[in-house]
């Protein structure tokens, strides 16, 4: 990780606002780097000893540092796991991710993003917890694509803990070509050869209209550069504690994806939550009322999820 960083400095890591609330301290603080700025919730426990504090990484797509997303609207899956959190004693931070919220200023233009700046600013927020008296143990919590992320951010020395939430199993280029599979002959005929030369380093003109939303040229170094990274590989480069969880009503993220980080690493613990989709939410396994929930902020978290991550992080 060290090299990922050679060029990437922080300028300073600000407290912009702080309230208790129920008991916790909620702070709002922002973290300047070179490029743009990143802010998040720091949510602490009013107790008067250090806590284990969780960096909570965001999924794909315009998702907040409250698990909203601007294009399936709002759940909180995010806050209301930090909440819970608090409640049992673990601090957290959660952060919009750039580009997202309020950590939208300054930003690199998409034909220049990278998946390597999603890693840059989580592990700058690891340093930055670390350097906290505050807290006596920093755990990672990486979901969907946060936890590729997370995984990264974890083979750092002051990570201590590591869980992934719905995770995905294969790098981005098979769990495309498996999404593929799907589609009518032509669209897949057209879309593998283009995902090849995408894992080759390469990319690709004249994409077909009718798959421009995934492959358009703008994007397609970011696509490169997250193809890279192989799940598998970076779990198995923890030597440390690792959770693995996966519901079972989940419509993006299979079980197969949780049992082949678990193959890639037997030394972790996993659990499969029956019940619970992919934003944490009780559900069943029906698309439409699945979808439901995403726009929902109401519904209550997984209650096993909350408590499987208190007693990892506990024991």
């Amino acid at each position: 990780m060290t090299n990922i960083l050679r060029n990437f400095s922080i300028l300073s890591f600000c407290l912009l606002s702080s309230m208790i609330i129920n008991g916790q301290t909620e702070e709002i603080v922002t973290l300047e780097a070179e490029d743009c700025n990143i802010e998040g919730t720091l949510l602490i426990p009013d107790v008067n000893e250090k806590v284990p504090v969780v960096l909570i990484i965001a999924g794909s797509g315009p998702t907040d540092r409250n698990g909203n997303n601007s294009q399936t609207g709002d759940n909180n899956s995010y806050k209301m796991l930090a909440e819970s959190l608090s409640e049992k004693g673990i601090a957290s931070l959660r952060y919009d991710k750039r580009g997202i919220g309020k950590s939208s200023d300054n930003i690199v233009d998409e034909k220049d993003l990278r998946f390597d700046h999603f890693i840059q600013d989580a592990e700058l927020w690891v340093r930055k917890l670390n350097k906290n008296k505050r807290f006596n143990e920093i755990i990672v919590i990486g979901h969907s694509q946060g936890s590729l992320i997370g995984m990264i951010v974890s083979q750092n020395k002051h990570v201590d803990k590591f869980i992934s939430i719905a995770g995905a199993g294969k790098s981005i280029d098979k769990v495309l070509k498996e999404q593929m599979k799907a589609q009518p002959l032509f669209v897949k005929e057209a879309a593998n050869p283009i995902i090849d030369s995408l894992k080759a380093g390469d990319t690709v003109k004249n994409v077909p209209q009718y798959l421009n939303n995934l492959f358009r040229e703008s994007i397609q170094g970011y696509l490169i550069s997250w193809i890279k990274f192989d799940p598998g590989d970076e779990i198995a480069k923890l030597k440390k504690p690792i959770l693995i969880l996966q519901g079972t009503t989940d419509i993006q993220v299979s079980l197969q994806d949780a049992e082949h980080l678990k193959l890639a690493n037997p030394s972790a613990e996993g659990l499969k939550i029956e019940g619970m989709n992919h934003i944490f939410k009780d559900v069943e396994m029906d698309r439409f009322k699945n979808l439901a929930t995403y726009s929902n902020p109401d519904l209550p978290l997984n209650v096993i999820l909350v408590s499987s991550i208190v007693e990892f992080i506990k024991k």
